[in-house]
């Protein structure tokens, strides 16, 4: 079994009279480790999609199963739970506290979990190792570099041990140096511990290297590799 499965999944606007068809009859499976990007043009409905399999949105229709449970009817709360437990978020603007230090900025999720104080910072300096920024736990995100900060985002995504990870343009506010250090971070991460990691990317270049590509176009499926 697949660890995601869309199942003809829809997803439609009202704006005004008309109306938007986001996602038209999408129909996909994700496994366990895949290491994927989903490109497409501006509009072609990449970040809805994004939305629906990370649980931050539900499809109009269509089903969706994640790890053997059915969720495209259930509830906020519901979601907002299977996100704190199974998934992992890392953005192109890093969606960092300011007024944290980089340990409490990692520890967040486990917060929202309600996991005890001890634990939580065990938890979070590991994640910051294996990301190679726990020398600097103490330090604001605003003395830190881009490529630093980044490294940050995905300990966060990386803490509660999620089955599945999905970053949005995570190399896009980076210089070259830094792009190339942290895709190349994500992919042993990927390859080290069988989360599967999903990049929405608008870079063909970038997707190449991942072991899928998805291509969407106007809210259809119009390649799969």
């Amino acid at each position: 079994m697949a660890l995601v499965e869309l199942r003809n999944v829809r997803k439609t606007y009202r704006m005004g009279e008309e109306t938007i068809h986001a996602l038209d009859d999408i129909t996909v499976d994700i496994a366990a480790g895949d290491f994927m990007s989903i490109i497409g043009p501006s509009g072609s409905g990449k970040s809805t999609l994004m939305h629906i399999l990370g649980c931050l949105d539900s499809p109009t229709s269509g089903t969706i199963q994640l790890d053997g449970v059915m969720i495209h009817n259930a509830s906020s709360r519901q979601l907002a739970a299977i996100r704190n437990r199974k998934i992992g978020f890392v953005f192109q603007s890093f969606n960092l506290l300011p007024k944290l230090n980089v340990l409490q900025n990692v520890e967040l999720p486990m917060v929202y979990s309600g996991m005890g104080g001890r634990e939580r910072r065990e938890r979070a300096m590991a994640a910051m190792e294996k990301v190679g920024i726990d020398n600097r736990a103490k330090h604001r995100p605003s003395q830190l570099s881009g490529g630093q900060q980044q490294r940050v985002a995905i300990a966060r995504a990386l803490v509660n041990d999620p089955r599945i990870i999905f970053a949005d343009e995570p190399t896009g506010n980076l210089d070259g140096g830094n792009a190339e250090a942290v895709f190349a971070m994500m992919l042993e991460l990927n390859r080290e511990l069988a989360t599967s990691l999903i990049v929405v990317t608008h870079d063909r270049r970038l997707a190449a290297r991942m072991d899928r590509i998805l291509e969407l176009d106007r809210g259809n499926l119009v390649e799969r590799s």
